[in-house]
């Protein structure tokens, strides 16, 4: 699992509308919020999305860009970016691999059945793409607005 101050992987993945996101395009321009949600339209994750979004404005005033990942693909992140009103851009990681470098694919077990999935976690990458926050397990209610306490500290 990665922890504060190790650098943050790269990656490459397509958003909702299929342009292609890598995280060292904000590299010297924008702090980066990246969170990992379990899937497209659930309770959890849609109050996540709503949550980040109503935000967004706050967070781009501390030059800061959200990005959400799971493993929808891009026409299933459209179409709930379009139900809900969320304006973060959601990212297709179907192949699992930036779930993978930042350790959110994991084993979970429900119902006594054990299977791979992804942790709710989110990270907060500095300009220089270094890592400030590693934050895995966390509570979809309310974590955007923790987030950006983070931030706002850090500025």
């Amino acid at each position: 699992m990665l922890k504060q101050g190790d650098k943050a992987p790269n990656f490459s993945l397509p958003d909702a509308d299929m342009s292609l996101v890598e995280l060292k395009q904000f590299k010297g321009k924008k702090n980066v919020v990246l969170y990992f949600y379990v899937r497209d339209d659930t309770p959890g994750c849609t109050t996540q999305g709503i949550e980040f979004s109503e935000l967004e404005n706050e967070f781009a005033a501390l030059d800061t860009v959200v990005l959400g990942i799971s493993r929808d693909d891009c026409i299933s992140h459209g179409a709930f970016r379009d139900k809900h009103g969320i304006s973060v851009q959601l990212l297709a990681d179907k192949e699992v691999q930036a779930c993978q470098a930042y350790g959110v694919w994991q084993e979970k077990e429900k119902d006594g059945v054990k299977r791979m999935g992804i942790v709710r976690s989110t990270f907060v990458i500095d300009k220089k793409g270094v890592i400030q926050h590693a934050l895995y397990g966390v509570q979809s209610k309310g974590h955007a607005e923790e987030i950006l306490e983070l931030i706002k500290e850090a500025t």
